[in-house]
């Protein structure tokens, strides 16, 4: 049965939270982002298959939740290369808004594949929560051309990939017949490091850690964000509805923008700290009912 830990919106939020310092780790670590990305899943997976051997979580288990693990792992691998690409088209913020589609993909999917009930207060938080991270990742459509256009559709894979990674962990964990608190989240990690190490072999990318400092980051990036944070979240996943979900998760871009400021000294204005302000409020007013 599923060991009740924790309040499964508290868990989501912790592990949004934790999940929103990856960009100071993967800043500090000073590797190339692809790199980062693929040491981020294979540390935690050195790290989820520890837990596995203490937990005795290594057993049969159902092949058609290790199959969907399997996908799950490739998934989330494309989901990082779509990103990534993103970025390298379109920058930072644009790449932000676009992958945070997510939340209407979940919202979607919430309402016609598990017959999710939709309040008008959620309806409204949606276009509002957007509005705040267009505020504070202060995106400028005009600056766009038809050669970025290639850069919108993979911010728009992003945000596909990302959806369909997290619909696929929530229906592996909402097994309570095959349930492990690591056991599966391990196998996605380890097929994603996989495929992104062999990404990096393939385009001749290095995988050297340039010092101790670095390897420290890298660490921490594995043990909290991939271990810690995802545990937390695929733990609350099958517990939330999926529309929250999504809502809940835009904590993770609010919450980077903010240890940008504090930690990075990132230059933002009154439009920065009102949008993240609004995101917060919009994700209260959604998860909560209140007006």
């Amino acid at each position: 049965m599923q060991p009740k830990i924790i309040q499964p919106v508290t868990a989501l939020i912790l592990g949004a939270v934790l999940i929103s310092f990856s960009s100071v780790f993967v800043r500090a670590a000073q590797v190339p982002s692809s790199v980062s990305a693929f040491y981020r899943v294979a540390f935690g997976s050195v790290f989820l298959i520890l837990a596995c051997v203490i937990k005795k979580e290594f057993k049969p288990r159902s092949l058609k939740n290790n199959l969907l693990a399997v996908l799950c792992g490739l998934v989330f691998a494309m989901d990082l290369l779509a990103w990534h690409l993103s970025i390298h088209y379109i920058g930072p913020g644009v790449a932000t808004i676009l992958a945070n589609c997510q939340v209407f993909v979940l919202t979607l999917a919430g309402f016609f594949l598990f017959k999710e009930k939709i309040r008008w207060i959620f309806v409204i938080s949606l276009p509002m929560a957007f509005f705040g991270l267009f505020l504070i990742v202060g995106v400028d459509m005009d600056r766009l051309t038809p050669n970025q256009i290639m850069g919108v559709w993979f911010g728009l894979a992003t945000a596909f990939f990302y959806s369909i990674f997290l619909l696929l962990l929530r229906r592996i964990q909402s097994d309570k017949d095959d349930f492990s608190l690591f056991y599966y989240l391990m196998v996605v990690s380890v097929v994603t490091s996989l495929f992104l190490g062999g990404k990096i072999h393939l385009s001749g990318e290095s995988f050297a850690i340039p010092n101790l400092p670095s390897l420290t980051w890298l660490v921490c990036l594995g043990l909290f964000n991939q271990t810690i944070a995802w545990v937390m979240i695929s733990n609350a996943l099958p517990r939330v509805n999926a529309s929250y979900a999504g809502l809940i998760l835009l904590l993770q871009p609010t919450l980077s923008f903010v240890w940008d400021v504090i930690f990075f000294a990132r230059p933002t204005g009154v439009a920065g700290w009102i949008g993240a302000a609004i995101v917060v409020l919009a994700i209260y007013f959604g998860v909560t009912g209140k007006k």
